[in-house]
């Protein structure tokens, strides 16, 4: 998605892709003039009805019925993407920590092996853990062999703007999914840092909200913590959660939101278990210089949904 919810959602016109992959502009009027659903049996009295709103996924939803059957794709969209890419990262073999550490020079075998030794004999804690503790290792380094095992940047503090970060994501999924939004680098490009693996599915779920490109890191675990304090004193985009006792019920109450809300645009992504939906509620809220990120709180709202039962 490399184009921002502004210019998707840019006065006067919209922009799609193409079959080829070339961009694509519409007028809105075009755009708006059928309903979403392919299905739609509306007629020519949804012609009578306001086109501008309510909005989900670039098109427009003539009633509620219309709206559940556009949300029903999303959810089966999503449904099965988040895993994939999950999977892919979780099982990929990387070269264990430790022997980064030795190859790099900054711990010796007998420290290694050290630390290996009082890892089994407490059966738990991560190896990092056991080198800083038993072998006085910086976590500094640890950091560092981190990003060299999982193949990305290590991150500083440096540009981080908590108040504005604090709109790029849910508090909820900030906690759940130990992510931590810093920057936008080069004016396009969001940082996410992380304290000890980067999180490939929340990163993608990320990037296909905001329209931008981002980019996954690692932090010092003291530094992240700070910036997560920082970042939980400001106020994030106000969301509500709802947990739907199956799958099957989550279209339909999606749907009866967008229609009480009436967004002009909106977009579902899942992390993991929850559903993020993000709605834009005036055309102000759109026209921002950074994708989809809202620079004030008003006219955005989040909701969240999980499916389960309540123990």
């Amino acid at each position: 998605m490399s184009n921002g919810m502004n210019e998707l959602m840019a006065e006067g016109t919209v922009r799609g892709t193409s079959s080829d992959g070339g961009a694509q502009v519409a007028p809105v009027r075009e755009q708006r003039e059928m309903c979403g659903n392919s299905a739609c049996a509306g007629g020519w009295l949804a012609f009578l009805r306001d086109r501008r709103r309510p909005v989900f996924d670039r098109r427009w939803g003539c009633s509620t019925k219309c709206l559940e059957t556009m949300v029903r794709a999303a959810v089966q969209r999503e449904s099965g993407e988040g895993d994939t890419e999950e999977r892919s990262t979780e099982h990929r073999h990387r070269m264990p920590l430790g022997l980064i550490l030795l190859a790099q020079g900054l711990i010796t075998q007998a420290q290694l092996e050290h630390a290996l030794d009082r890892q089994r004999r407490a059966g738990e804690g991560r190896i990092g853990r056991w080198l800083t503790q038993e072998c006085g290792l910086d976590p500094r380094c640890i950091t560092r062999g981190l990003g060299v095992q999982w193949g990305c940047p290590v991150l500083s503090m440096e540009g981080f703007d908590a108040g504005r970060m604090a709109l790029a994501v849910p508090r909820l999924l900030v906690e759940q999914t130990g992510l931590l939004p810093l920057r936008i680098a080069g004016g396009r490009t969001l940082q996410l840092a992380f304290a000890d693996r980067p999180d490939a599915s929340a990163a993608l779920a990320v990037e296909r909200m905001s329209g931008l490109k981002v980019e996954s890191g690692l932090m010092n675990p003291a530094e992240w913590q700070a910036g997560r304090d920082r970042m939980f004193a400001c106020s994030f985009v106000e969301a509500a959660f709802d947990l739907v006792a199956e799958i099957e019920s989550l279209p339909g109450r999606i749907a009866v939101e967008l229609r009480r809300m009436q967004p002009m645009a909106s977009r579902l992504v899942r992390v993991h278990e929850f559903y993020w939906l993000r709605m834009w509620l005036e055309s102000a809220a759109m026209r921002t210089r950074d994708g989809g990120l809202p620079w004030t709180r008003e006219d955005v709202a989040d909701r969240l949904y999980a499916v389960g039962r309540e123990q």
